[in-house]
């Protein structure tokens, strides 16, 4: 395992009791906003604090944003020294969804330049197949006086996005399912289909049947087949909401494949202006 991106129950285990180590829980459900709190409520890993998509991930909805705005910076450094995160603290943040929800806590920590986070492996349903202690009560929290540094991944913009399109100097990844890709169904924004020129790499795709990821070995040698010549600097993931675009990114740098970025506003930015171009099929 690997402290800056991903780690297994047994190390956590090993650590619950560490000052050094803070747990955050994303469970989230996209239709049910408050069904992760309940299941936090309801047991979670000890010491874990709970991390709320829209209240603690996101910042406040804007005409033409996304469905899931990155947060101000400043009102989520407060959020992180609020859970009492130092400089030296190793976060690791877990969900029930292989990941796909806590990638995206793993990557705002990223862009304020804190290395020691990482993914829980396996998630929740591998905390609870090893037998692993649970409890309901919530930690207290210790404010830290936690800084940011330079972020270690970075972003485009939507008009870097727009401006790329006729040069193609990007490879663009959408990590949506394949038939939201193709536009074929859309539940949860006004337009369906895809930004032209993108290609599809659904996020399940990173992981084994158990919902862990795959090897280092593994992810590295299909993320290498999709990229082909391309550099990983090159690549900018998205999604529909800037979200579960974290989990490719995650999956390639945990294969070391280094240097992807994050088009934050993804589809659900992409698909407001009926002036952008969409493609389907």
């Amino acid at each position: 395992m690997n402290p800056h991106t991903l780690i297994d129950v047994s190390t956590l285990q090993a650590h619950l009791q560490h000052e050094d180590w803070c747990i955050l829980d994303c469970r989230f459900n996209l239709t049910d906003t408050e069904a992760g709190r309940r299941a936090y409520q309801q047991g979670h890993i000890p010491g874990a604090r709970y991390a709320h998509l829209d209240q603690d991930l996101s910042g406040p909805l804007t005409p033409g944003s996304g469905r899931h705005p990155l947060p101000q910076p400043s009102d989520f450094l407060h959020r992180v020294q609020q859970w009492g995160i130092r400089a030296d603290t190793q976060v690791v943040a877990y969900d029930d969804m292989g990941g796909a929800m806590a990638a995206r806590l793993w990557w705002l920590l990223k862009s304020l330049g804190h290395a020691k986070v990482a993914v829980l492996n396996g998630g929740w349903q591998a905390w609870l197949t090893a037998s692993a202690a649970q409890q309901q009560e919530i930690p207290p929290c210790v404010q830290s006086d936690f800084q940011p540094q330079a972020a270690l991944l970075g972003q485009r913009s939507l008009a870097e996005v727009l401006a790329q399109l006729k040069e193609q100097r990007w490879m663009l990844v959408d990590a949506r399912a394949p038939e939201r890709f193709r536009g074929e169904v859309e539940p949860l924004d006004p337009v369906a289909g895809h930004i032209p020129g993108a290609l599809n790499r659904p996020l399940q795709l990173n992981l084994q049947a158990d919902g862990r990821f795959k090897s280092v070995d593994q992810l590295r040698a299909e993320w290498q087949q999709l990229l082909g010549e391309r550099s990983p600097k090159e690549v900018v993931h998205y999604c529909g909401s800037g979200v579960t675009a974290c989990h490719n990114l995650l999956a390639m740098e945990h294969a070391g494949l280094s240097g992807s970025r994050l088009y934050p506003g993804s589809w659900s930015e992409w698909c407001q202006d009926p002036g952008r171009p969409v493609a389907t099929g």
